[in-house]
């Protein structure tokens, strides 16, 4: 019992003696006040620049592709990394090839022996180059020809002869029966012109139709050779090449992968030079025009000014933003713009306007809210006041909104500063 009164006494008088200190220390706070800052400050300013507005918008590739493979396949190497930069024609991924060149060889095959067919099919019927088909030089068709012919003054003599003995037979000169004789061999010669007239047609017909069966070879020869570059072409495929110079974005595939023609194989960008596609409200459509010159920043830069051209207005304006893009290109010859980045960018206008600028010393980022930040000095209190910068001008940044250029800034122990700390002035400084 007595240990417990011990443990509430004790209790009690340290309790007190915190108490009784904690006036002191209130008291000797409210004493010192508020450290003061001194710092330097400059006057912000008002200059007369070019007209324009800003708008926001974000950065995208010069050509951007999306390589898919030409033919179906296994993946065996992928040469290229994200990151890479690529000449056009570069390989950046291969295919297992050798059932294309299996096919390749086979259609090889397959049109030699064609090629040797038809020129074997030319040989018969007597073509040979680019002389023109004549049925009447084909060996068979002459031999027909020549027999017919001799047919025919055969039977052209004996017809004669049979006329002869005709007219003998009437004075007595001959007898009946070698008239008769006459008239057989006639008839017989006759027979033998007719048969070998009908072989020479028949000639005729089976050169012709040898002829078109030659046309149909050659017309079979040319689309083996349609095929065979089919199958170069199935061949070339297994090689993905690059189709332009750029640098790969995103590859999707690894060896072993099997792919489609509808499969990605490799993003591929070129960023030489980049488009900065702009949101612009409609009223200012009839301000805007291809050409004018755009200021753009990035976070990435904060302190840099990126020059680039109107180089393209888009004709429609989207009916649910009521906005229409904008399109200005920029040189990119060092790769700082990538696609993708948001950029605030400034239309410059023909014609002048007001400018507030502040040195650029005055000007701090917060990385956490990602804004500019100014402290403006009014009755010897920092003001924070959050400022929407522009391009720069040697030492000075143009702030765009945030201040109305009357303002006296600290230009110096900005990280002390916050809202409402006092400060002191130093001496000779602009108020």
């Amino acid at each position: 019992m007595r240990l417990i009164l011990s443990f509430i006494l004790l209790g009690t008088l340290w309790f007190e003696a915190a108490c009784g200190s904690k006036p002191s220390a209130q008291a000797s706070s409210a004493a010192t006040g508020p450290k003061v800052i001194t710092v330097s400050t400059a006057s912000a300013t008002l200059r007369q620049v070019s007209a324009g507005f800003e708008e926001t918008g974000s950065f995208v590739a010069d050509e951007s592709s999306d390589i898919a493979p030409g033919v179906a396949g296994l993946v065996v190497a992928t040469p290229v990394n994200v990151g890479d930069f690529v000449k056009k024609g570069q390989v950046i991924c291969e295919l297992d090839h050798r059932d294309a060149q299996l096919r390749l060889d086979q259609m090889r095959a397959q049109l030699d022996q064609s090629t040797a067919a038809v020129r074997q099919s030319q040989s018969r019927i007597g073509l040979h180059g680019d002389r023109a088909f004549d049925a009447s030089t084909v060996p068979e068709v002459a031999a027909a020809k020549a027999s017919s012919e001799s047919a025919q003054a055969q039977a052209r003599l004996a017809a004669a002869d049979a006329k002869r003995y005709e007219n003998l037979v009437k004075t007595g000169d001959v007898s009946r029966s070698a008239y008769e004789k006459a008239r057989t061999q006639q008839e017989t010669a006759e027979a033998q012109a007719n048969a070998a007239k009908q072989q020479y047609e028949a000639a005729l017909n089976t050169a012709r139709e040898s002829y078109g069966a030659v046309e149909t070879s050659q017309a079979s020869l040319e689309g083996m050779r349609a095929q065979l570059a089919q199958a170069e072409k199935g061949l070339a495929d297994t090689t993905i090449h690059a189709p332009f110079d750029g640098y790969i974005s995103a590859r999707a595939v690894a060896a072993g992968e099997h792919v489609a023609v509808t499969d990605k194989i490799a993003t591929i960008v070129r960023i030489g030079s980049m488009k900065l596609q702009l949101q612009t409200p409609e009223q200012r459509s009839s301000r805007a025009g291809v050409g004018m010159t755009v200021v753009a920043h990035v976070s990435a830069f904060p302190n840099r000014d990126f020059l680039g051209k109107v180089s393209a207005i888009n004709p429609s304006v989207d009916p649910n933003s009521r906005a229409f893009i904008l399109e200005a290109r920029f040189d990119n010859p060092k790769a700082e713009l990538r696609p993708g980045m948001f950029a605030t960018a400034r239309v410059l206008l023909p014609g002048t306007e007001d400018a507030v600028f502040v040195p650029r010393s005055a000007v701090i980022h917060d990385r956490t809210t990602d804004s500019n930040q100014v402290f403006v000095i009014d009755n010897n209190m920092a003001r924070l006041r959050v400022v929407l910068t522009g391009e720069n001008d040697g030492e000075s940044v143009r702030v765009l909104s945030g201040l109305a250029g009357t303002e006296t800034i600290a230009t110096t122990g900005q990280n002390e500063l916050f809202d409402g700390s006092p400060v002191a002035m130093k001496p000779g400084v602009a108020r």
